[in-house]
C-alpha cells in the first residue's frame, strides 16, 4: 500500500555516457544533481544510474547516489526501476528506492522501502517524488 510521501526532488542532469552497445541492448550512464526534502528536511541529492535499453523500447535501470543536510548528515540510498520515453524527449521512471542512515533524524528510513516518480525531460531538467511504501 502506497503511504505517505516522504520528498520531493528537483535539479538537473549532469552527465551521461555510453557504456555499451553489445547485442544491440544499449547501456548508459546518467547522473544528475538537485535539492528538494526528505522527511521534511531541506536535502541536496546526487546519483548515478545505469540503464538499459530493452527490446521493447522502455528501459531497465539501477543506481545509487547520496543525500545530504546543510548540516552534514548523510543518507545514502540504491535504487531499481522501468523507464518509459515521454512526449518531451525525457524519460518517466518509476521504481524502488532503500535508504541507509546513520543520523537520528533519518533512522526511520533504514529498512524502508520507498517508491518513485522521477521524470526527466530532453532539457535535463529532472522532478521526482518518493513515497513510502508499506
Amino acid at each position: 500500500m502506497l503511504g505517505e510521501q516522504l520528498g520531493t526532488i528537483s535539479g538537473e542532469m549532469t552527465g551521461l555516457r555510453v557504456l555499451s552497445t553489445d547485442g544491440g541492448h544499449a547501456v548508459t550512464e546518467s547522473s544528475f544533481s538537485g535539492t528538494g526534502t526528505l522527511l521534511g528536511v531541506t536535502i541536496k541529492d546526487m546519483g548515478t544510474y545505469e540503464s538499459v535499453l530493452q527490446a521493447d523500447g522502455t528501459l531497465f535501470g539501477e543506481g545509487q547516489g547520496i543525500s545530504m543536510t546543510q548540516a552534514g548528515e548523510t543518507i545514502t540510498w540504491h535504487g531499481t526501476g522501468v523507464g518509459r520515453f515521454n512526449e518531451s524527449g525525457g524519460v518517466n521512471w518509476r521504481g524502488a528506492v532503500f535508504y541507509e542512515s546513520a543520523a537520528a533524524q533519518f533512522a526511520r528510513l533504514n529498512g524502508t522501502c520507498a517508491v518513485f516518480e522521477f521524470d526527466t525531460e530532453e532539457s535535463g531538467k529532472v522532478t521526482g517524488a518518493l513515497y513510502e511504501w508499506k
